[in-house]
């Protein structure tokens, strides 16, 4: 037999052995009359060697197994097959009360570019079989790498048939840009589905709200399907807050930071994430937490999710000083092109600038939360929203100064956040709109969550502003990128009404990006 067969049988045993010596209250004898995995499974924060395996038992469950309040058994197993007869790893974790019984299985010395299959198991209970793939490594040549970039899911707003055609794409990886959840409470007058709970406040809050989301079986399905690799955006915590300073959703909020604090540990329990990122804030001595990374994937590409939210400066003279963003006029606001204002912080910029330096990838593929160029109405329109990119200026050419001084190799911006799909380059200078460019945009439209602009006002920006040529914001849907060595490929998925739950899908756009060009073409 080969090594990592003896290793995996090793484990196996070694696993098995201990589960023959838990109590009498172990995994083995609890029994279930509800299905304690209802919220199913889920495998992210990938690299050649390792994966993070998820699941959460269920507060329905719990309650009628009349275990709410105590400290549950699990084994997970991971496979070279569906069936489990190639156990590769086992072990046991146990799902505490204190992080919402969530369960994060941290698996090192997995086999680069392998597919595993995964479950979890408890008493009488099984859950769903998630199947997961390790990226290849470093040094590894890749032909092809394909993944999906999707963002903003508000359950009231539509149905999740995006992710019932997403899971038929077979993808190596989902990134996911953010706004998961959403903390409003219910819109009485256009919920398509109802939204269970009001303002999302607390902890156990923020906990209820991911179950609702997670509740959807096409989700479930899609983070069953393949690793993902998540950031978040503000509705994680609350519309439009930076860094400790309150945003504005229609509710105040006497302490935001116990509340960001919350979010944030919900955040960790509902995830693929590693617990190391969230030690800090998860032992209480700390607030901060590490969203932001890269990962390489083989030879071919470098991907990097970004966090726009923790280290941000406060947004610029909104209109009344009122808290979060809106829009502002930037010649009646000198703080706007500060030069020390940041987005994603001092640390984080400097960090993406050594990453940039160091990448050796063909494709670098940035993940991150918003639109990146400017949208220029054009000279009559007198204002900008001062919550995204163009409202911190000043961050956002250091951030393409570092790709050009650095000589990025083929850069991709992938975001979110705005409700609507916008393509095109990335300039050296957007004040010079002659400058070359040194990269490709593609933002997102949203999974749900609606939009309120017409097609005559992008078509407006569209005339006013050359270096983006597409741009809809009429649908919702993903977008999947497909990356070889010599070009990129990236299709623009659209539901045709998310009010309708088996509403059909269809391809929106499709744009080719040549290696070492720089330049979108319509494909």
């Amino acid at each position: 037999m080969q090594r990592r067969q003896l290793l995996g049988l090793a484990a196996a045993s070694a696993a098995t052995a201990a589960l023959v010596s838990l109590p009498k209250t172990s995994w083995g004898r609890l029994s279930w009359p509800a299905d304690p995995f209802a919220l199913g499974v889920a495998s992210g924060s990938p690299t050649s060697h390792s994966m993070v395996l998820w699941s959460r038992l269920g507060r329905e469950a719990l309650a009628q197994a009349g275990r709410t309040h105590d400290h549950i058994p699990v084994v997970w197993q991971l496979a070279h097959d569906p069936q489990f007869t190639q156990i590769a790893q086992q072990g046991r974790l146990i799902a505490t009360p204190e992080l919402g019984h969530s369960l994060h299985a941290e698996l090192t010395d997995l086999s680069p570019a392998r597919t595993y299959f995964y479950r979890f198991l408890t008493g009488t209970a099984s859950s769903p079989v998630g199947q997961t793939r390790t990226f290849p490594a470093p040094n590894q040549s890749a032909s092809r790498l394909r993944l999906a970039y999707a963002s903003c899911q508000r359950w009231g707003d539509g149905f999740y048939s995006a992710y019932r055609d997403m899971r038929q794409q077979e993808l190596d990886v989902v990134m996911f840009l953010g706004d998961y959840i959403y903390e409003y409470p219910a819109s009485a007058t256009r919920d398509v589905r109802p939204t269970t709970g009001g303002w999302v406040l607390s902890l156990d809050d923020y906990r209820d709200r991911y179950a609702l989301h997670k509740s959807d079986p096409h989700l479930q399905a899609m983070h069953a399907a393949c690793p993902w690799i998540v950031t978040w955006d503000d509705h994680e915590v609350q519309n439009d807050y930076a860094e400790l300073h309150a945003g504005f959703s229609g509710l105040p909020v006497p302490d935001f930071a116990q509340r960001r604090r919350s979010a944030y540990q919900a955040f960790y329990e509902n995830m693929p994430v590693r617990y190391a990122d969230f030690a800090q804030l998860l032992k209480r001595q700390g607030d901060q937490v590490q969203v932001y990374g890269s990962v390489p994937f083989g030879q071919l590409a470098t991907l990097y999710t970004l966090d726009n939210r923790q280290y941000r400066h406060r947004q610029a003279c909104t209109p009344g000083n009122l808290p979060g963003g809106g829009r502002v006029n930037p010649a009646r606001c000198e703080t706007l092109t500060q030069e020390h204002r940041t987005l994603l912080g001092q640390q984080q910029e400097a960090w993406l600038k050594r990453q940039f330096e160091q990448s050796q990838s063909n494709w670098n593929v940035l993940g991150q939360q918003s639109l990146l160029g400017p949208r220029n109405g054009g000279p009559t329109s007198q204002s900008i929203s001062n919550d995204g990119w163009s409202g911190y200026p000043a961050a956002r050419q250091r951030l393409i100064d570092a790709m050009r001084t650095t000589r990025l190799k083929n850069p991709v911006v992938l975001g979110g956040d705005v409700h609507q799909n916008w393509v095109g380059h990335i300039l050296s200078n957007y004040a010079q709109p002659d400058s070359q460019p040194v990269g490709v945009e593609f933002c997102g439209t949203s999974i749900t969550s609606r939009n309120r602009a017409t097609e005559a006002e992008l078509a407006k920006i569209l005339r006013h502003s050359p270096y983006f040529l597409y741009a809809n914001a009429e649908y919702r849907g993903y977008g999947i990128v497909d990356v070889t060595q010599h070009n990129m490929t990236t299709t623009l998925r659209a539901v045709r009404n998310i009010r309708d739950p088996h509403s059909e899908v269809m391809t929106l756009a499709k744009f080719i990006v040549d290696a070492g060009q720089s330049k979108v073409q319509t494909h």
